[in-house]
């Protein structure tokens, strides 16, 4: 499938809770923000093993109190729906924690 064009792209951000950016069209982007760093290493390990279970594997980026999201689809090297189906889901993993 082709990567999403910047219409489609637009109407899914708005869908989304958060701070989530695109990035030159090509992948989503978002900070999130802990008191500590162990906290930041939970939420990472916690949506490392959903990206597991769905084979959809973002970059995370661990740091004291932060970890930085990046989610696009490898294969077509762009936006699909079920990129924006992860970052709802990491949203959803933050609220709970």
């Amino acid at each position: 499938i082709p990567p999403l064009d910047a219409d489609a792209q637009s109407l899914l951000l708005r869908q989304l809770a958060g701070d989530w950016e695109t990035v030159e069209g090509h992948h989503l982007q978002r900070t999130f923000h802990f008191p500590d760093f162990i906290s930041a290493l939970q939420y990472v390990n916690d949506l490392g093993a959903i990206a597991e279970e769905e084979g959809h594997h973002p970059d995370l980026h661990l740091s004291w109190g932060k970890v930085k999201v990046e989610i696009w689809t490898h294969k077509i090297d762009g936006l699909t729906e079920s990129d924006f189906i992860l970052a709802a889901k990491a949203d959803v993993l933050f609220s709970e924690g």
